[in-house]
Order: C-alpha cells, then sequence, then structure tokens
C-alpha cells in the first residue's frame, strides 16, 4: 500500500483529533493498525490530543490501610519516654491453642542401610558428616515418623491459618 499526500494528510489529521491506530487504520481502510503505527513514528508524530474521555482523572478506589492503626502517639524524638496518652492495656488479637507437647523418645539412630518400612524416618544430625542416623523408633501406620517427630513436622490447617490471619 502506498503512502499518498493525502492519505497521511488525512492520517496526522485524524491522529492529532485522538483517535487510536486502530480507528484510523478503519477510516482510512486498506491497511493495518500496525502500519499505522508505523506511519506515525516514522513522520514523528509523537504528540497528540487526549480523548475528552481520558482528560478527566479516573476516582481512585479507597485503599485498605496495609496495617492497622496504632494506639500509640508519639511526638518528636520521645518516642522511648514514657507518656501519658500511651494505653499500655493491650489485649493479645490472637489467643493462641497450644498442642499439648509429647515426650521426646529414644530415637534408635539407625543408617540408611537399616533403616526399614515401619521406622521413623526423621534425619538426625548433617547428612554430610559419618554420624548421619535416622531416627529409627516404631512408625505411625501410613506416616514416615514416630508419634513425637509426626507432631514437629505435621501442623494442624487450623493452626496455620490461625497464625496467618494474626500476621
Amino acid at each position: 500500500m502506498n503512502w499518498t499526500d493525502e492519505r497521511v494528510e488525512l492520517l496526522k489529521k485524524l491522529w492529532g483529533q485522538g483517535l487510536s491506530a486502530s480507528q484510523i487504520a478503519a477510516e482510512l481502510g486498506g491497511i493495518t493498525r500496525n502500519a499505522v503505527i508505523g506511519k506515525v513514528h516514522r513522520l514523528g508524530l509523537s504528540g497528540r490530543a487526549k480523548t475528552v474521555s481520558s482528560t478527566t482523572p479516573r476516582p481512585r478506589k479507597p485503599r485498605a490501610p496495609s496495617h492497622p492503626t496504632t494506639m500509640f502517639r508519639v511526638q518528636g524524638a520521645t518516642a522511648l519516654q514514657a507518656s501519658p496518652s500511651v494505653d499500655l492495656d493491650i489485649e493479645p488479637v490472637v489467643q493462641r491453642h497450644v498442642r499439648p507437647a509429647l515426650e521426646p523418645i529414644s530415637c534408635e539412630r539407625v543408617t540408611i542401610m537399616d533403616l526399614r518400612e515401619s521406622m521413623c524416618r526423621w534425619p538426625l544430625g548433617d547428612p554430610g558428616s559419618s554420624d548421619f542416623r535416622f531416627c529409627g523408633s516404631r512408625s505411625n501406620s501410613g506416616s514416615s515418623y514416630c508419634v513425637y517427630h509426626a507432631q514437629l513436622a505435621y501442623q494442624p490447617a487450623t493452626d496455620r491459618r490461625r497464625r496467618t490471619a494474626a500476621a
């Protein structure tokens, strides 16, 4: 497609009016949006009029605060000084539910060669050292760990959700 002088003038006029490249391509006919963009860049037509809808700023959506507001008032560099405006009767937001801890068991400390299907696979020590062992105690059915190490390894979903909500 050849860019005639009339088509270039029409392109400049439409670009100055704020039409998009797709609209200009449809108006000129027989050319693509990319052809219009290429010609605009070659002609150096960077400045263009804004459309009526884009001149008014969009209203901003209200955002929730990223952190809760505090009840402390700090004035200058006196943050560490006692202030009568500070309320120290603060209740904890989340009361944590603590699971009863099991007593640690005595591990048999077996090597990988001695490890069997019904034994606890909890690693003990540094895997790169020669004294690296596994717990080796009797494991729960369907679990890789004994009762004690399973409590360390697995957290109930409610505890995870509670910690996430507190953070």
